[in-house]
């Protein structure tokens, strides 16, 4: 078999599917050259991350594709039922980025619970002159202990994302798609597994009631942000707002209002409506934290994916693994 990972894939990964006789390309093909690459090439496998678009004119124009990979979960970059119906697997790597994306919201929100984000902005410039008056700005943070954080979106990363908080001493409140009763089981260091018991609710409850709001859901097939106008305000005054899902699923110009009015004290926002070039009002204010779409690219991530991957088109195959 033939793949092509043309948004890269972990070295170990590519080396175990050599090791078990896969011929593997890591070569990025720009987005309206891929159709005659993968032709030309008769690539079987093709995988992606967000960066790529599967349509359906690759998928109709690519007869030897086999299986379309997605090193992650979200596969809105997919055009996924179509390419099942034309018999081609389609496989993502849904657990494997789970901590990794729960660590970075809690990287934003450490940031803005400090002002961390603007004070690493500021120091460098402006410490040796004005250290009084930084500090004096900078001393009315918040701790994250005690404080109740809303999950919208509570499947694998909303999962992961509550266990950090939970074991920080956050109230945690939750909404999700398949309201019901979740147990979640946090594996703590000298204490072993301890079960902890979470009831989701609806959404309002949770915009109403949370101190920090972080969204873990799809894009919307419709296009509709999870997080518009109305759901600002629904919120508590001075809330904070993190989305390490996927942009669109908050309404930027509602955000930029909220965080203006006051009724939103900060965001953290690792996704964008306009990737690869988010717009510059968002990008140059001053009460939000910004990281480009990196929730998934730690290394022991990359490394799960990788062999997450390679281990479903192994099997699709029936390659016995070395």
């Amino acid at each position: 078999m033939k793949i092509l990972a043309n948004d890269g894939l972990s070295e170990d990964a590519v080396q175990y599917l050599k090791d078990n006789g896969c011929e593997v390309s890591t070569t990025n093909i720009p987005q309206d050259q891929l159709i005659n690459y993968i032709n030309e090439q008769k690539i079987t496998v093709l995988s992606v991350r967000s960066a790529t678009k599967v349509r359906k004119d690759i998928i109709d124009a690519c007869p030897s594709l086999q299986i379309i990979g997605r090193g992650g979960v979200g596969m809105d970059n997919i055009d996924v039922e179509y390419a099942r119906s034309k018999g081609i697997q389609v496989i993502n790597t849904p657990a494997a980025s789970s901590h990794s994306v729960g660590e970075l919201v809690f990287a934003h929100l450490f940031g803005l619970a400090r002002f961390l984000y603007d004070a690493n902005r500021e120091m460098p410039q402006n410490g040796a002159g004005d250290f009084k008056a930084l500090k004096k700005k900078y001393a009315k943070g918040f701790e994250l202990k005690g404080s109740t954080i809303g999950i919208i979106g509570f499947g694998r990363i909303g999962q992961a994302t509550a266990k950090i908080a939970l074991g920080l001493g956050m109230k945690v409140i939750v909404a999700d798609h398949t309201p019901g009763e979740y147990e979640l089981e946090l594996d703590i260091q000298g204490a072993g597994e301890v079960k902890v018991k979470i009831t989701s609710t609806n959404k309002e409850e949770v915009l109403k009631n949370a101190d920090v709001i972080t969204l873990h859901v799809p894009a919307q097939e419709d296009g509709t942000p999870v997080l518009g106008a109305n759901e600002f305000k629904l919120m508590k005054d001075g809330v904070v707002v993190i989305n390490a899902a996927r942009g669109g699923v908050i309404d930027e110009d509602a955000l930029i209002d909220a965080l203006n009015s006051g009724k939103v004290a900060s965001a953290g926002l690792d996704v964008f409506v306009n990737e690869p070039t988010p717009r510059e009002d968002i990008l140059s204010h001053e009460k939000i934290s910004l990281s480009p779409h990196i929730g998934a690219a730690t290394n022991a991530a990359q490394q799960r994916i990788g062999f997450e991957l390679a281990d479903q088109i192994l099997s699709f195959y029936k390659v016995s693994a070395n």
